[in-house]
């Protein structure tokens, strides 16, 4: 919770910031000639950019039960069932958390996810190619950077940022499409409303101010990797997480669709410069050196 207060303090604070500084610059001037005060546009800024990253972490978990065709455990039906129930137990316990949903989705690739709104009211879930080609320690790995990241509120605080970042985008789009519709079409005082130009600026720009946000989402994305990785050593000793990552590095299986793809245990095959950019996964190789690195699984 303090996490949570903390950062909606911090991005009150700059949006207050960039509202005094729109005043400052007169820009108010031009949002009111296009019949927008700036009171107005950032509520609607920050409706639809949080609206929308907090519906669909609502969503989270009925989105990948349904996308990935996760089972959930209720009554294990297996020795081998048993133990994942029985080995995510001991992690929640061991980081205080109630013990999650635990599932298993079919798909010969080796991954693994974790996601939820509420820490204590989180989905694990394993594919079967994970537990067919792991052995029960690398496996017990895998669930302790999952758990990890159900303890660290990783799906909360990267929704909040995704909801941030869009308010911005948003916001910042229509301020700066409204000064270039000004400055370039010579925008009277008696004219309302934008023009084709003004909207089709706004649309450029969002795209944009959007690639950029979705640069400091996955930079994020990746710095959490490096934490939930340490987790998972600690819960089930830093050889055995660097077997498993190991497994998928020999691997490099594809990553899970759509916005799962920020929740798996990799991200999938380094493809260049530019696309590490938008990993949401450090490379593998690069997240084993940290934990062979002294101190890597503190």
């Amino acid at each position: 919770m303090k996490r949570v207060v903390l950062f909606a303090a911090v991005n009150i604070a700059v949006l207050v910031v960039i509202a005094a500084i729109v005043q400052i610059l007169g820009l108010d001037r031009y949002l009111a000639a296009y019949g927008m005060g700036l009171t107005d546009l950032l509520v609607f800024s920050a409706m639809f950019g949080f609206g929308g990253a907090f519906v669909s972490l609502a969503l989270s978990k009925w989105m990948a039960k349904s996308s990935m065709g996760v089972r959930v455990i209720g009554q294990p039906g297996s020795s081998g069932e048993q133990w994942l129930l029985q080995t995510v137990g001991e992690h929640a316990r061991r980081l205080g958390l109630a013990m999650p949903e635990v599932g298993i989705f079919d798909s010969p690739a080796m991954n693994a996810f974790a996601t939820g709104a509420r820490r204590n009211h989180a989905l694990v879930a394993v594919s079967s190619g994970l537990l067919n080609n792991m052995n029960g320690e690398e496996v017990r790995a895998v669930l302790g950077h999952e758990m990890t990241h159900v303890a660290n509120g990783d799906m909360v605080t990267l929704a909040l940022l995704q909801g941030v970042l869009n308010t911005f985008v948003i916001f910042l789009a229509r301020v700066v499409g409204t000064v270039i519709d000004n400055a370039i079409g010579g925008r009277s005082e008696e004219r309302s409303g934008g023009g084709l130009f003004y909207f089709l600026t706004v649309i450029v720009l969002q795209i944009f101010f959007g690639v950029l946000a979705t640069l400091i989402v996955m930079a994020y994305s990746r710095r959490r990797e490096y934490r939930a990785d340490s987790g998972g050593a600690r819960l089930a000793g830093t050889e055995n997480m660097i077997d498993a990552l190991r497994v998928l590095e020999r691997t490099e299986d594809g990553p899970l669709p759509g916005q799962l793809k920020a929740f798996g245990i990799h991200d999938g095959a380094m493809r260049g410069a530019l696309s590490r950019l938008f990993m949401s996964h450090p490379p593998l190789r690069e997240r084993i050196a940290a934990l062979q690195a002294p101190g890597g699984a503190g």
